[in-house]
């Protein structure tokens, strides 16, 4: 499914503002950057907003900032080709700053893996340091990484990144981590290992209905239908109890609904 819109922002800007101050030697910039933080102040995406962020490229052409925020608005809107053709100016003009956030966008709003892939590992390559997270904050960008080699069908090499991730020394847990983790598996038919995940993720994070609808799923192909039925009827009560995966503009990875739980409880009798 493609969402019409990614990143769970409320009207905050994504990236903080730039220093003015280092533009100094530079009167067009500077003034730009003037004019970018005036834009800032007017409610994101407005007319007025947008019309100081154009001041800002028509004064420093090469001042990424402004496109990147200019860009957000089209995307949030659903207005892709538009944001595709700002947020690669600035990609351009500073590829370390905002391949990340390229990357993410493409995973999250365009299911765009290969793109994704593409931006991720670019930067993983053209840095010495920890690429850091997604704009949500809910995501390492390896485990974005990941996410895309997983919806791509490479179960092996998401499973690796994942997994190197999970195990490194500067690791720090994510909220979803393991529950993905724990999906992969379940679609790897490994259910015994995706139960193994299921239960970590639960000692992280136990606020999700979804990590129960796929334990009971893994349950199902084991043959054990009391466990099955006892987490399909956890799933229901937590979905019922708003404890689900939620973004303000799109469908999450590996998503499910209070539908998908309530087939599953209807036919479990059936299929034991």
């Amino acid at each position: 499914m493609i969402a019409l819109s990614a990143l769970m922002l409320c009207s905050a800007y994504l990236y903080a503002p730039p220093n003015c101050e280092i533009y100094k030697t530079d009167e067009n910039c500077y003034a730009a950057c003037q004019a970018a933080m005036t834009a800032i102040s007017y409610r994101q995406g407005s007319y007025r907003s947008q019309q100081y962020f154009d001041e800002a490229i028509d004064l420093c052409n090469n001042f990424a900032y402004a496109y990147q925020e200019k860009a957000v608005p089209y995307l949030k809107r659903g207005k892709f080709i538009e944001w595709k053709r700002l947020i690669d100016k600035a990609v351009e003009l500073e590829p370390t700053e905002y391949l990340g956030y390229r990357g993410w966008c493409r995973l999250q709003f365009l299911r765009d893996y290969a793109g994704a892939i593409a931006d991720i590992e670019l930067l993983k390559n053209s840095v010495n340091y920890d690429i850091g997270y997604c704009q949500t904050g809910d995501y390492h960008l390896e485990v974005a990484l990941g996410l895309c080699y997983k919806e791509s069908g490479n179960l092996e090499k998401a499973r690796s990144l994942l997994q190197n991730h999970l195990t490194s020394a500067a690791y720090s847990e994510g909220m979803y981590d393991y529950y993905h983790l724990g999906v992969l598996e379940y679609e790897a038919e490994n259910f015994t290992t995706a139960l193994a995940h299921f239960a970590k993720q639960i000692s992280v994070n136990d606020y999700l209905a979804e990590t129960y609808y796929f334990m009971a799923l893994c349950h199902k192909k084991l043959k054990e239908p009391e466990a099955c039925r006892q987490n399909l009827m956890t799933a229901e009560e937590y979905y019922r109890a708003g404890k689900i995966r939620t973004d303000t503009y799109a469908e999450p990875v590996d998503k499910i609904y209070l539908l998908d739980i309530l087939a599953e409880k209807k036919f479990s009798n059936r299929d034991f």
